[in-house]
């Protein structure tokens, strides 16, 4: 396929500079563009990768000068990019090619919306509700009475235990599962006694879940994700968990039973939370913190257990003269012996 700058900045409300009848036949990064191709450069830190670059165009901001190819001047170039890349592909990308592959399992009672796809081995349970558009991968599983809003994407192998209900575009990647058992056991003569999970889990609008993470059933009611709250792979979200609204979890958080937290929440790489612990609204948890009790509002924490980021900041800079200081009150310490014999 090949179109002219002109007609991709149309695409993205971009401005023209230079050759606008530069044909370009791919959308490719910076370090891999070849003649033919568009590329973007987010900040100046990329300018020399640029300026050195075989790509036969740009999008970038509009402090970038012309040097001799022609520019697509936009706000925001890394998203641009992204969606010039997505209609270069094709609308078929990441989209199963039959509506309902004849190896698919749809139980009789199944509604299956407008326009949407079932993958070869997708199994779609009894009294399950999937929207329009909706696209169900290989070998995804969705339980009894499961509810899937518009435009709802689940990726190979994703897995919906019984009585999931997922918001409108929706996107869960490859192996996670939701609303498996939660963790929940009682000590009764000597063993642990299972606590039965009967609730279920509820995803709002506009959620993505990464790859291999697992989001569990409410032990009576519902654990909930909030509308527009993206989820990296590998994370766990245990039973009861009321996750906000726009939340950015990254990978590897861990968050224990009855959680809750406010919009706007930050945690980065390997947080974990404890049990029944409530997160202020827009607050910033760094990697690795540990939550062992509640978080204000707007705090940013670091560190386990989790503090303001400034005292961290602090301890590790005392940690890391431990040595120092150890010595000298040895040395002190010898003064003091000295004397006390004189």
């Amino acid at each position: 396929m090949s179109i002219t700058v002109r007609e991709l900045a149309t695409w993205v409300g971009g401005e023209v500079a230079g050759n606008g009848d530069q044909a370009i036949l791919r959308a490719c990064p910076l370090v891999d563009a070849l003649s033919g191709d568009i590329t973007f450069v987010e900040d100046d830190r990329h300018l020399h990768d640029w300026h050195v670059s075989k790509a036969s165009a740009a999008i970038v901001r509009a402090s970038v000068p012309l040097n001799g190819r022609p520019l697509i001047y936009v706000d925001d170039p890394l998203m641009a990019f992204a969606s010039i890349m997505k209609r270069l592909r094709g609308d078929s990308f990441g989209k199963v090619s039959n509506r309902i592959h004849h190896s698919a399992c749809v139980h009789p009672s199944a509604v299956i919306g407008a326009e949407a796809m079932v993958g070869p081995f997708a199994v779609i349970g009894k009294g399950c509700v999937i929207g329009a558009r909706a696209t169900i991968h290989p070998g995804a599983v969705l339980g009894q009475n499961c509810h899937l809003g518009s435009d709802v994407t689940l990726y190979p192998h994703v897995v919906l235990y019984d009585d999931c209900v997922l918001g409108d575009r929706v996107v869960i990647h490859a192996n996670s599962v939701i609303g498996s058992d939660g963790f929940g056991y009682r000590p009764q003569n000597g063993r642990h006694v299972k606590v039965p999970q009967l609730g279920h889990v509820e995803i709002g609008d506009d959620v993505e879940i990464g790859a291999a993470t697992t989001i569990d059933r409410g032990t009576f009611g519902a654990t909930r994700i909030g509308l527009g709250t993206k989820i990296d792979n590998l994370v766990q979200i245990a039973h009861n968990c009321q996750i906000g609204q726009h939340n950015l979890l990254v990978s590897q958080v861990g968050i224990a039973g009855s959680c809750v937290t406010g919009d706007y929440v930050v945690m980065a790489g390997q947080v974990g939370v404890a049990d029944h612990i409530t997160i202020g609204e827009r607050s910033q948890l760094g990697a690795q913190c540990g939550v062992i009790k509640d978080v204000v509002p707007d705090s940013r924490l670091w560190g386990t257990p989790a503090r303001p980021d400034k005292e961290t900041l602090r301890l590790f800079v005392l940690q890391e003269k431990i040595p120092e200081i150890v010595r000298d009150l040895k040395q002190l310490k010898q003064k003091l012996e000295r004397k006390d014999v004189a």
